[in-house]
């Protein structure tokens, strides 16, 4: 892939980024602090678990984006880290410092190959489409648990239920 290849995907996908961080902050900001030990089976994560790990691995990619590699480290939440207000005051202060330094990354970085656990070598620019479906398939599972726990599912790409569609987009 060329650097122009590259640059142009990457001035697709990072609005995307964007806009699905501010969907994913109304979704993690719509659990109630009080059922966030909510479990819809045994072998589900909590409410609390899955909401860590959508809002940590947003930020874990854009790590992988800035320091050019894809590691896991120990991805358990920190002990500091008591309820879901806190994931999403730490998910705010971590994206919204790290996101402008990915959106100024070249053209020539985001066409550099980049491994991924030792299965891919792409363009890091791909793994951008990575993120997007990887946030967007866990704040599914976790807008059914809203539903589930009787708490109120925001708009997402339309209107839900609780919240219709507005006549104007919703300030975020």
């Amino acid at each position: 892939m060329t650097p122009e290849q590259a640059g142009f995907l990457a001035s697709v996908f990072l609005p995307s980024v964007q806009k699905e961080y501010l969907t994913t902050r109304r979704v993690l900001r719509a659990i109630p602090v009080e059922k966030d030990g909510f479990q819809p089976h045994p072998v589900a994560r909590t409410t609390i678990e899955l909401a860590w790990h959508l809002a940590s691995s947003d930020v874990w990619f854009l790590d992988g984006f800035l320091t050019s590699k894809f590691e896991m480290e120990d991805d358990s939440m920190p002990g500091d880290l008591t309820d879901t207000a806190d994931i999403v005051a730490l998910y705010e202060e971590q994206f919204e410092a790290k996101f402008p330094e990915v959106a100024r990354l070249t053209p020539e970085f985001w066409a550099t190959p980049l491994t991924f656990f030792g299965i891919f070598n792409h363009p890091a620019v791909l793994y951008l489409q990575f993120m997007l479906n990887h946030a967007i398939h866990h704040r599914g599972q976790l807008c059914a648990y809203l539903r589930e726990m009787g708490a109120k599912v925001p708009n997402i790409y339309g209107g839900s239920f609780d919240e219709p569609m507005p006549a104007s987009p919703p300030n975020e």
